[in-house]
């Protein structure tokens, strides 16, 4: 299995002043459950090289298992701290793409066109295309095949309104992931806030929060185990 992370490049958090990036454990659980599956993983960014990380994930109420096993593994952070550019992938060389979220995905890879065509690229061939939290507003101006909407239709989910709101966001993030999906012509579920929440339609892996990272991983593990199988 070859899968490919994609993370984000961005670290302004609007204007307020303060710091974003992608999530650790959002990063961390998938990428653990990827390498522990045997899987090659292989991760990019927009920018290449150290994609930021928000710096409240890293805060001690925001640890996991998953954050800690990656605080102790240099091989894991060296890899991190040296992404490929995004637009030097070839998808063709991929089973898999998995988007770790964060709000930075919001700024930049919601619009970023090598984003949009790797994403297109992964769906056209039926490949699994998963993202959690904050990441599926990465689907914003994806296209499908027959050109609507990548999620029109689909069964998707995502971080909440509420959820944006509990964290005090909703007036700075540039677009809401639960509206946008929404708006988009998805078929939007949620769980309760907080809580691990997983949607599959077809190949289309959606988390809605931190805490659905590691079981959106393993649904596209699964997913790949039964195709290889099969």
């Amino acid at each position: 299995m070859k899968i490919l992370m994609v993370l984000t490049s961005h670290d302004q958090l609007g204007d307020t002043g303060k710091k974003t990036g992608f999530w650790l454990e959002e990063f961390a659980a998938p990428y653990y459950a990827f390498i522990d599956a045997g899987a090659d993983v292989t991760l990019v960014s927009p920018k290449g090289g150290q994609p930021p990380l928000d710096p409240k994930s890293d805060e001690p109420d925001a640890q996991t298992d998953a954050t800690r096993r990656f605080a102790q593994d240099t091989q894991a952070q060296s890899a991190l701290a040296d992404t490929f550019p995004l637009g030097e992938v070839d998808p063709y060389d991929f089973d898999a793409v998995f988007y770790p979220g964060g709000h930075g995905p919001l700024w930049d890879l919601a619009e970023d066109v090598d984003s949009k065509t790797i994403i297109e690229a992964f769906y056209a061939a039926n490949k699994p295309v998963a993202a959690v939290c904050h990441a599926p507003g990465v689907f914003k101006n994806v296209k499908s095949p027959d050109g609507d909407s990548i999620v029109k239709g689909k069964k998707v989910t995502g971080f909440t309104n509420s959820e944006e709101e509990a964290v005090g966001l909703t007036d700075v993030v540039p677009f809401l992931v639960e509206d946008m999906l929404k708006a988009n012509g998805g078929e939007y579920s949620k769980g309760p806030d907080w809580g691990s929440y997983v949607v599959e339609d077809g190949h289309l892996i959606t988390g809605q929060n931190p805490a659905s990272s590691e079981a959106a991983a393993e649904a596209l593990i699964k997913r790949l185990q039964q195709e290889e199988s099969a």
